[in-house]
C-alpha cells in the first residue's frame, strides 16, 4: 500500500513539528498505530478540525498536567489565547488544585484526594475524572462547569461544559418548587427545611428560636362570598404586611412562609426571648387590623396567633409545629383576634386529657370504674331516703378521678353511652340489693344521665332491660337530667321521658335555676323532682347575716314545685344551719357533706341509723 509522501522541500526529514493534537498522539503510539494513523491522514485532519471548531472548552494535557493544546473554545471560557494556554497546567485553569498551579498538601483533605485521582487519569491508572467545579471565566464571573478528564495516550484530555444555563435553570425550578404561586412566599417546603437548619444551631448567635404561627379569621367566609380571585389578591396583602413586620425586626435570620390555605409562620431563627416573639405577634396583630382596599373591595380580618419561643438544643421540628399548632388552637379557643404563647403545663393538662379520652372506653371494659353514694335526706325527719350514684375511676396512672375530670370527654366523644348504661346497670343492682336488706323501708336511687344516652341510645329499652335483669322496682329509680337538657325539649327526648315517667320512673331536673328556668315547661314535663343548685344554698351559710332575697327565692320556687306535685331536694347543705332554714321554708330532702360524703356502698347501711355521717374525707370537699 502507498504511503503518503512525508518530507521537507529538499526531500529530507522536516524539523521535529511543534506538538499538537495530533502529533502529542502520534508521539506516544506504536509502529502499528501510527502506520494506522498516516494512512488515516484525512480522517485525523477531520478531528483536528472538530477539536478546533468543538463548541466544547477541551484541552490536551501531557503527563505532568501541562497544556499542550487548547481548542478556541476552551480559551473563549477563560478569556485568553489558546496559544498561551501551553504555559500553564490544567489543573490550576480548571480549579482542580491551588493557587499558583500547586498540588494540595498531602493530607486526607478532600482537595488532596481529588489531585490524587487527577494524577491517576494522566498516569493512565484512572479510567476518567468527572467534578463539578467553579471555573474563574474572563471578567472575574465565576462559571460553574462540569470538568471531565479522560485518558489518552501521553496524557489525558480535559474538557469543560459550561452549566451555569443548566445550574440557572435548576435554581429557576427549585425556587418555584420552593415558593408558593399567589404570595410568592417561601411554601412550606422551604419552611421546614430552614426550621430544620435553625434546630441544628451550627451559625446560630443565641442559640434559641421564636415562631408564630398564624391563621386568618374568617377567610373561608371570604373566599365563599367573594370568590377566590379576591381570597387570593387579600393573601398577598397579608403576605406583604406579614414581610414588613419580619423586616422591622432588623434580623436577618427572619423567614415569613405561606404553609398552606390561610396559613402562615414567621420564623425567627435567632430569637433574643419571649419578648421578641410576642412583641412580633403584637406587631402583626395591629398590622392586620387595618382595613384591606383591594380592587374596590375594603376587607377587614383579623389573626389568631399561636407563639413559641425556646431553645433550639434538644428541638424538633415535629415538636415545634404540634407546639405551635396547639398553641394556635388555644388562641381561637380563647376568642380569636389574639396572640397566644405555649404553655408547658396547659399543654400537659391537654395531653392529659387526650390520655384519658383515647382511654375511656378502654376502662369500662376492664373495670377500672366504680361507685360512691351519697345520701338524700328528709329535712323534717332525717331519715335517709335515697342516693345519688357518683362514678369513679380508678386510673392507673393517674389515681382516683372524680366525674368532673372524666364526663364531660365522654360526652365529647360518644363513650358517655357505654359507661352510662354500665353506671345505671350497678346503681340499680345496688339499689336491688338494698331492697332485699331493707324491704319495709327501702331507699331509691338516683342516676344522673347525660343528654347523649338520650339522643345516642334507646334509654328508654336500656332502663327497661336493666329493670328486668336486677329485678328493681320502677319506683326505686330516679334519673337525673340538667335543666337544660328537658327544658325545651321535644321529639325524641320528651318521648322518652314520657316513657319513662310511663314505666314508673321517677325523673328530676338537676342543677335547677342555672339554665333557662323556664317555669312555663315545668307543667308540661313528666317531672317528680327538682333539685335546686347549690349556688341558691350558698346564701344561706351565714346565720348571723342572713340575705332575705336568697330565701325569698328559694321559697318560691319550693311552693310553685308543691302545686305542681313536685319534690325539692337542695343540694349542697354544709351546715345545720342550712338545713334548719330550708326544712322551714318546706325544702323536701337535703343533700351535701352536712350528711356524708360520697361513700361506698357497704357504708350506706351504717348511715340509715346514723345521720348526719361522716364529713369531708382527706382532700375532699363541698359539691363532690
Amino acid at each position: 500500500m502507498r504511503e503518503p509522501a512525508v518530507g521537507g522541500p529538499s526531500g529530507g526529514p522536516d524539523p521535529e513539528p511543534e506538538a499538537t493534537a495530533t502529533t502529542v498522539t502520534q508521539r506516544h503510539a506504536s509502529a502499528p498505530e501510527r502506520s494506522v494513523q498516516e494512512r488515516s491522514a484525512p480522517e485525523v485532519r477531520d478531528y483536528r478540525a472538530a477539536f478546533n471548531v468543538a463548541r466544547l472548552p477541551m484541552a490536551l494535557v501531557d503527563s505532568d498536567g501541562r497544556v499542550r493544546e487548547a481548542n478556541p473554545a476552551f480559551g473563549a471560557l477563560l478569556g485568553a489565547d489558546p496559544v498561551l494556554l501551553t504555559t500553564r497546567t490544567a489543573a490550576e485553569l480548571v480549579g482542580l488544585t491551588g493557587a499558583g498551579g500547586e498540588a494540595p498538601p498531602l493530607g486526607e483533605s478532600p482537595e488532596y484526594a481529588e489531585y490524587a485521582e487527577y494524577e491517576d487519569v494522566l498516569t493512565g491508572r484512572r479510567g476518567e475524572l468527572r467534578r463539578t467545579r467553579p471555573v474563574c471565566g474572563p471578567d472575574g464571573r465565576t462559571v460553574w462547569a462540569e470538568v471531565v478528564v479522560v485518558p489518552v495516550p501521553g496524557g489525558a484530555l480535559v474538557s469543560v461544559e459550561d452549566l451555569g444555563e443548566t445550574r440557572e435553570l435548576r435554581e429557576q425550578l427549585r425556587h418555584l418548587r420552593m415558593h408558593d404561586p399567589v404570595t410568592r412566599l417561601p411554601n412550606r417546603q422551604l419552611f421546614f427545611e430552614r426550621l430544620a437548619t435553625a434546630l441544628e444551631g451550627a451559625d446560630s448567635r443565641t442559640g434559641r428560636i421564636g415562631l408564630c404561627y398564624l391563621d386568618l379569621d374568617g377567610f373561608k367566609a371570604i373566599n365563599d362570598t367573594l370568590g377566590h380571585r379576591v381570597g387570593d389578591r387579600l393573601l398577598k396583602a397579608v403576605a406583604g404586611r406579614l414581610s414588613d413586620c419580619a423586616a422591622r425586626l432588623a434580623r436577618s435570620g427572619t423567614l415569613v412562609a405561606r404553609l398552606g390555605g390561610d396559613e402562615f409562620a414567621v420564623l425567627v431563627e435567632d430569637s433574643t426571648g419571649t419578648g421578641q416573639a410576642t412583641g412580633l405577634a403584637e406587631s402583626v396583630l395591629a398590622a392586620l387590623q387595618l382595613p384591606f382596599d383591594l380592587a374596590g373591595q375594603r376587607l377587614a380580618v383579623s389573626a389568631s396567633i399561636g407563639v413559641v419561643e425556646r431553645e433550639a438544643a434538644g428541638a424538633t421540628a415535629t415538636g415545634i409545629m404540634q407546639a405551635a399548632d396547639t398553641t394556635l388552637y388555644w388562641a381561637k379557643a380563647d376568642g380569636k383576634a389574639r396572640w397566644t404563647l405555649f404553655d408547658p403545663e396547659r399543654n400537659a393538662h391537654r395531653m392529659t386529657k387526650q390520655a384519658l379520652s383515647s382511654t375511656l372506653r378502654q376502662a369500662v371494659e376492664r373495670g377500672e370504674f366504680a361507685l360512691e353514694y351519697q345520701p338524700l335526706v328528709e329535712l323534717g325527719s332525717g331519715s335517709l331516703r335515697g342516693v345519688e350514684a357518683l362514678v369513679r375511676w380508678q386510673h392507673p396512672h393517674f389515681g382516683l378521678l372524680g366525674p368532673n375530670r372524666f364526663i364531660p370527654l365522654a360526652e365529647e366523644n360518644g363513650s358517655i353511652v357505654q359507661l352510662g348504661r354500665w353506671v345505671l346497670a350497678e346503681s340499680c343492682r345496688q339499689a336491688r340489693q338494698w331492697q332485699k336488706d331493707w324491704p319495709d323501708d327501702p331507699i331509691f336511687v338516683s342516676v344522673n344521665v347525660a343528654v347523649r344516652q338520650v339522643w345516642d341510645s334507646d334509654l328508654v329499652a336500656d332502663v327497661a332491660e336493666i329493670l328486668d335483669d336486677t329485678g328493681l322496682p320502677a319506683g326505686l329509680l330516679q334519673l337525673e337530667l340538667t335543666e337544660s337538657a328537658v327544658m325545651g325539649s321535644a321529639g325524641r327526648p320528651l318521648q322518652a321521658l314520657h316513657a319513662l315517667q310511663e314505666m314508673g320512673v321517677r325523673i328530676a331536673i338537676d342543677d335547677f335555676g342555672t339554665g333557662y328556668s323556664n317555669l312555663a315547661y315545668l307543667s308540661r314535663l313528666p317531672v317528680s323532682a327538682l333539685k335546686l343548685d347549690g349556688s341558691f344554698v350558698h346564701g344561706f351559710r351565714d346565720g348571723l347575716h342572713p340575705n332575705p332575697a336568697d330565701e325569698t327565692i328559694v321559697e318560691a320556687l319550693v311552693q310553685l314545685a308543691h302545686r305542681l306535685g313536685l319534690t325539692v331536694t337542695a343540694e349542697c347543705v354544709e351546715n345545720a344551719e342550712q338545713a334548719e332554714r330550708l326544712r322551714r321554708i318546706g325544702c323536701d330532702t337535703g343533700q351535701g357533706w352536712l350528711y356524708s360524703r360520697p361513700v361506698p356502698p357497704e357504708a350506706i347501711a351504717a348511715l340509715r341509723g346514723d345521720v348526719p355521717g361522716p364529713g369531708p374525707g382527706p382532700g375532699e370537699g363541698p359539691g363532690e
